[in-house]
């Protein structure tokens, strides 16, 4: 299958990172190479360093990138080890970072990755095909409270509790191994009545499902940080994303690094000695025009946030 994926906010992500002439950037999430191509394009003497965890990512990133091999590194890794990834290639700072933290129309429409509870597939979800848990592992081996919670804080699926029994009660009988398998249930642990508002009823229970399998959400707050750290005085993070869950944490980090003093306001003089370390260039996300969500639609929910190393 043909690696394909719409890179979201392309024109604000590239604008927001100020490329410079012998600037280093980093495509923390480089999935088929949008942003980067786009990075290397805006200037001559640009350069890339390009990290993703899926391996049929990185096959793609190389074909596409492949006019700009000189002054692209890839890296088969997460991005949440930038520093170590930096240190390794001896970089001591970055002119600027993307995060896009969607996951590809190509995982997404590729039938044995499980990502969609459109298509019918194994229960796979991981992004990186060499890690051991995949989402049969979680949906036959986690306790009925296990899967209430994460269905509740990752999906947001007020439904969380009835969906689990239900799971916990099918596989009693065999195993639930396929997406199609795991729509089913979902569809019969939710009235009729409440399955026709908010879209299709396995949305939330999938997406919470890929977090859990991928630690995406406990990864994101140090990673942001450890981003924000390996930038250049100046340099900017542009971060993508697409569920209110990991712009909430996005939105925090962002406002802590951009806190100075933490001392009680009756202290008379700062005690702490805090500053900060970045200041926010988009006080709200910047959102796709209409023009995009109608050419593509999985950009709807999409939300770039920008801040600037001081």
């Amino acid at each position: 299958m043909e690696f394909k994926h719409v890179s979201v906010l392309f024109r604000e992500s590239i604008a927001a990172l100020n490329i410079k002439s012998g600037g280093i950037y980093v495509d923390g999430t480089l999935g088929g190479g949008g942003h980067s191509h786009g990075i290397l394009s805006a200037n001559d003497n640009a350069e890339v360093i390009g990290i993703d965890r899926d391996i049929e990512a990185i096959a793609a990133a190389k074909e596409r990138l492949r006019e700009f091999q000189d002054r692209v590194t890839i890296v088969n890794r997460n991005f949440s080890e930038i520093k170590d990834i930096l240190s390794e290639l001896g970089i001591s700072g970055v002119d600027g970072a993307i995060l896009d933290l969607g996951v590809s129309s190509y995982q997404l429409d590729n039938p044995d990755r499980g990502f969609s509870y459109m298509k019918d597939a194994p229960l796979d979800m991981r992004m990186s095909q060499t890690a051991s848990k995949t989402a049969y592992d979680v949906i036959n081996s986690y306790s009925c409270e296990e899967l209430t919670r994460i269905f509740y804080e990752y999906g947001e699926e007020k439904w969380s509790k009835r969906i689990a029994e239900f799971i916990c009660e099918k596989r009693k009988e065999n195993p639930l191994k396929t997406t199609s398998e795991l729509v089913d249930v979902i569809k019969a642990a939710i009235p009729k009545k409440a399955r026709l508002d908010g879209g299709h009823p396995a949305k939330r229970v999938f997406q919470a499902v890929r977090i859990e399998v991928n630690d995406e959400l406990s990864i994101l707050n140090e990673a942001v940080k450890d981003f924000v750290s390996s930038l250049k005085t100046g340099g900017r993070i542009a971060i993508i994303t697409f569920h209110s869950l990991e712009d909430r944490i996005v939105k925090q980090t962002f406002g802590e690094l951009a806190r100075g003093c933490t001392c009680p306001k009756e202290f008379p003089v700062c005690m702490c000695g805090k500053r900060p370390e970045i200041k926010i260039i988009s006080k709200k996300p910047v959102l796709p025009s209409s023009e995009e969500t109608e050419e593509n639609s999985r950009s709807k929910s999409a939300k770039l946030r920008i801040a600037q190393k001081l």
